[in-house]
């Protein structure tokens, strides 16, 4: 954090730590607008001192300015920190439609957003839980919904083809996931099973979440009605999620 660079706070020491997470905390009980003045009185801590920790936090995106200039709120770094912990739920007739899914298809499902480059699991299927998660968020070739976010990925201006292949996906494998919606892929840590996942986009074509099913890889070499019953999810779950 910048406050480490200011010397006049002297954020090198664990009080000034302390005194930035205290200003953070209040902000966030007091909620929006809450002004500097007040954040100072609450706390009892100097005015000049308050007023230095809360243009530290808005520097680095912890909180934002209020459009009046007079008032703070939470910022993105602490929705981005907060999503990381507790995942957004989807709306309740998402989850009816993946219980319908889970009810028809014999293998897990699973639903997750993306941010960015980050995918997330928002609604893991209870009766499969997820194994090794943290692996597949970290390496996205890993798994089916990860390769269809690296694909997406590789359409952008700041993810270079290259890049995409060093995770073991050409460009023309890109191009293909794209083009078709879904990608399968056969597990490397389990050679029995395998994973498809398909895109679900909002209106403006952006990639927002990922449908998977995770089954016998004889399932994903050959997926017939498991296939379409994804496609018809996903069609139904769009309006919802964009």
């Amino acid at each position: 954090m910048t406050v480490a660079q200011n010397n006049d706070v002297g954020a090198r020491q664990p009080k000034a730590i302390h005194s930035a997470l205290a200003v953070l905390e209040e902000v966030a009980r007091c909620g929006t607008g809450v002004t500097a003045k007040e954040v100072s009185d609450n706390l009892e801590m100097p005015r000049a001192t308050t007023y230095r920790l809360l243009n530290l936090l808005v520097q680095d995106e912890y909180l934002v300015r209020m459009p009046d200039l007079r008032g703070f709120a939470l910022g993105n770094k602490v929705v981005e920190l907060a999503d990381r912990v507790i995942p957004v739920r989807p709306p309740l007739a998402a989850r009816d439609i993946l219980r319908e899914l889970r009810e028809q298809t014999r293998g897990a499902i699973h639903l997750v957003r993306y941010d960015r480059n980050r995918l997330t699991f928002v609604d893991a299927d209870p009766d499969f839980p997820v194994s090794y998660a943290s692996r597949l968020v970290r390496q996205l070739e890993t798994s089916a919904l990860g390769r269809l976010l690296l694909a997406e990925l590789d359409a952008t201006d700041t993810f270079e083809h290259r890049e995409a292949a060093q995770h073991g996906l050409t460009h023309a494998e890109s191009m293909h996931i794209r083009s078709d919606g879904y990608v399968m892929h056969e597990s490397t840590i389990d050679p029995t099973r395998g994973c498809i996942a398909l895109a679900i986009r909002d209106e403006q074509g952006r990639l927002v979440a990922g449908l998977g099913f995770t089954g016998p890889v004889e399932k994903i070499r050959d997926p017939g009605l498991t296939l379409h019953a994804l496609q018809t999810t996903t069609a139904r779950l769009a309006p919802l999620l964009a």
